[in-house]
C-alpha cells in the first residue's frame, strides 16, 4: 500500500504539482490565521521575522493544525505536509497581497528592480497510527528576474484579471505573469508553492521513506500543468 500524504493546505498550486508527480493527497483545510501567526512570533521575538523564519513558521503551524482530524470520518493515517510561500524583494518580505493597489504596487516594486527571490516553506509531519510523532521543516528558494521593459498599462490589465492577488509574491509563473519573467534559478516547483525534491529529502532522511511509496496517482491521469502558488 502507498504511503498516504495530507495536504494541509487548499492551494490549488500544491495540489496540481503533487499529482503531476504522482501523489494524490488527501485534502485537510489549516484554517490559519497567517498574519496573526507571524504577529505572535515577531511579538515574543521582538524582532521581524526573515523570509525563511517566515515560510517555515506558517509551514508548521498549518501542518500542526490539522494534527488529530479525520478525513471522511477516518483518522489521519500517513504524513501531514504544511507549505507556505513568501516573496523577498530589497529586503522585504510579501504574502499574499489581497488588494489590487497593494499588487500594483509590488508589480511596479518588482519592475523597477527587476529581481527577487521566492522562498517556500515545509514541515512533515509523521502521522502515521493515527496519532503524530516527529516532525520537520525545511526551506526552498529561487531567484527570478523581471522582464526589464514592463509597462503600466501591462501591470494594470494583469493587476486586473484578478489571478496576483491571492499569491505569494503577486505573481504566478505558469499563468498570465510567465510573459514578465525572464529567468529562474533554483528549483521550478519551488516558485509554484511547494519544493518536490525537499519534499522527497524530508522523507527519505528524517523518515527512511523512498519517494516512490508515496506514487498512488494513475500514471494515465497524471497533469504535467501546475497551478500559481
Amino acid at each position: 500500500m502507498p504511503v498516504r500524504l495530507y495536504l494541509a493546505s487548499t492551494s490549488p498550486a500544491r495540489l496540481a504539482l503533487l499529482r503531476a508527480a504522482g501523489i494524490e493527497p488527501l485534502l485537510i483545510s489549516p484554517g490559519v490565521d497567517e498574519d496573526e501567526a507571524v504577529a505572535h512570533e515577531e511579538a515574543t521575538l521582538g524582532r521581524p521575522l526573515t523570509a525563511v523564519e517566515t515560510v517555515t513558521l506558517l509551514a508548521r503551524a498549518k501542518a500542526e493544525a490539522v494534527i488529530g482530524a479525520q478525513v471522511d470520518g477516518a483518522d489521519i493515517d500517513g504524513f501531514i505536509l504544511g507549505g507556505d510561500s513568501a516573496f523577498e524583494i530589497e529586503g522585504a518580505v510579501y504574502g499574499k497581497p489581497h488588494d489590487p493597489l497593494v499588487a500594483t504596487d509590488r508589480w511596479r516594486q518588482m519592475a523597477r528592480v527587476g529581481r527577487g527571490t521566492l522562498h517556500s516553506g515545509h514541515h512533515l509531519i509523521d502521522h502515521r497510527g493515527g496519532r503524530p510523532h516527529a516532525g520537520h521543516s525545511a526551506a526552498a528558494e529561487a531567484h527570478l528576474t523581471f522582464a526589464d521593459d514592463l509597462t503600466d498599462s501591462e501591470i494594470a490589465h494583469y493587476i486586473a484579471s484578478g489571478e496576483p492577488l491571492e499569491v505569494a509574491g503577486a505573481f504566478t509563473i505558469d499563468g498570465l505573469a510567465s510573459a514578465f519573467i525572464t529567468e529562474i534559478e533554483g528549483t521550478p516547483s519551488a516558485v509554484v508553492g511547494l519544493s518536490i525534491p525537499v519534499l522527497r529529502k524530508l522523507l527519505r532522511d528524517h523518515f527512511g521513506i523512498e519517494w516512490p511509496e508515496l506514487w498512488n496517482a494513475v500514471q494515465g491521469g497524471l497533469s504535467g500543468a501546475s497551478a500559481g502558488s
